[in-house]
C-alpha cells in the first residue's frame, strides 16, 4: 500500500468513525493497521476504535504496538494510549499487567489524573487498598474544586501520607 492510498483510507476511515459507522471504520483500521504495522499513531486509532465498540481484547495488540516505539506517538495520543492499554488490562481481568502499564503511565505524566484515578483502581483489584486509598485521597486533595474538600486540604493530604495516624 503506498502512501496515497493509506491517505485515503484513513481519510475515509475517520470519517466513517466520525459520522457514527463505527463497523466500517473498523473494517478500514485494520486493513490499514495490518499494512502499516509499525505505524504506532495508526495502531492507537485502531485500538481506540476497538475500545468504543466494546471489543476490549482485540484493543489490546493495537495499544501495546502504539507504545512498542518510544516516543512515536504525540504527547496527548501517548497518554490517552496508557490510559487505555491499562484500563483495557484491568476490564479483562488482567490486574498486574493494568497496574504495570498504569504506574510507568503516571510516571511519565504525573499531573494526569485520569491516570492516577485508574492507577488506584488497578491497586484495588490487586488487593494494595492502603496505596489505592493513599492515592485517591492526594488526587481528591489536589483536584477538587469542592469548597468543603478545598477546606480540609491540608487534613486530606497529611493522612494520605499516614492513613493509620491516630491522636
Amino acid at each position: 500500500m503506498d502512501d496515497t492510498e493509506r491517505d485515503e483510507l484513513l481519510t475515509e476511515a475517520r470519517r466513517l468513525r466520525a459520522g457514527g459507522e463505527l463497523d466500517a471504520a473498523r473494517g478500514l483500521f485494520l486493513r490499514l493497521a495490518a499494512a502499516r504495522p509499525g505505524d504506532a499513531p495508526l495502531a492507537y486509532e485502531t485500538a481506540d476504535l476497538h475500545d468504543r465498540l466494546g471489543l476490549e481484547a482485540e484493543a489490546v495488540p493495537h495499544y501495546e504496538r502504539s507504545l512498542t516505539t518510544p516516543d512515536a506517538l504525540p504527547e496527548e495520543d501517548r497518554r490517552g494510549a496508557f490510559l487505555g492499554l491499562g484500563s483495557t488490562y484491568r476490564v479483562l481481568g488482567r490486574h498486574r499487567d493494568a497496574e504495570r502499564t498504569l504506574r510507568e503511565g503516571v510516571r511519565r505524566f504525573p499531573e494526569d489524573g485520569g491516570l492516577r484515578a485508574f492507577l488506584a483502581m488497578a491497586l484495588y483489584n490487586t488487593g494494595a487498598h492502603h496505596e489505592a486509598t493513599t492515592l485517591l485521597l492526594r488526587l481528591l486533595a489536589e483536584t477538587s474544586t469542592d469548597p468543603s474538600v478545598r477546606e480540609y486540604r491540608r487534613a486530606l493530604l497529611h493522612y494520605a501520607n499516614d492513613l493509620d495516624a491516630t491522636v
